[in-house]
């Protein structure tokens, strides 16, 4: 499944690490805008200042190296509520993308993808809907994730990542193979 990643996929930390450690272990092919990747940048460093910026285009030089195919210079039009957004879903054609993930729903309607043979995806639905088809792979790429998350617990860390039915799914779908939280 090859999925195009928004820039608000891409910016908050924990979701990024999650996603590329689930794409470098097989579970998908991420491809993403050039603009995405600057979008994501600037934005470390509106909200976080300079260090973060430069923190991000070193993790999206990282992101390049490691899906050489990954980025993607493309413009188009977009007849969707936000025509800022048109980059991204020409990114997805130009990749070859089934879906683009995004928090922003609203951005990308189904009347307006549904041509274009795309869907919109938020994270937690693609997430908990991965750990259900690909659970043993997805729980083996975020393993080292949730070791560092084990002070507060998988769920809550999942939680305060915008992530809630995937956390909620993560811990019902551990107790059901009586698996450890943290291995």
């Amino acid at each position: 499944m090859i999925l195009c990643l928004d820039a608000c996929a891409l910016y908050p930390v924990a979701l990024r690490e999650m996603l590329v450690s689930y794409a470098k272990a097989g579970g998908f092919t991420p491809v993403w805008s050039a603009r995405a990747a600057e979008e994501w940048a600037r934005a470390a460093g509106a909200k976080q200042g300079e260090a973060a910026e430069m923190l991000a285009r070193g993790d999206a030089a990282r992101m390049r190296a490691a899906f050489p195919e990954g980025e993607i210079e493309a413009s188009g039009d977009f007849d969707g509520p936000d025509p800022a957004d048109a980059h991204v879903v020409a990114a997805a054609l130009a990749g070859g993308a089934e879906a683009i993930l995004t928090f922003n729903l609203r951005d990308f309607p189904p009347r307006a993808l549904r041509p274009l043979g795309l869907v919109a995806l938020h994270p937690d639905a693609f997430l908990a809907g991965a750990l259900k088809r690909d659970g043993t792979r997805l729980r083996a790429a975020l393993a080292e994730i949730e070791r560092a998350a084990a002070g507060r617990g998988m769920r809550a860390f999942l939680k305060r990542a915008g992530l809630p039915r995937f956390g909620k799914a993560w811990e019902r779908e551990g107790d059901q193979t009586g698996e450890s939280p943290v291995r």
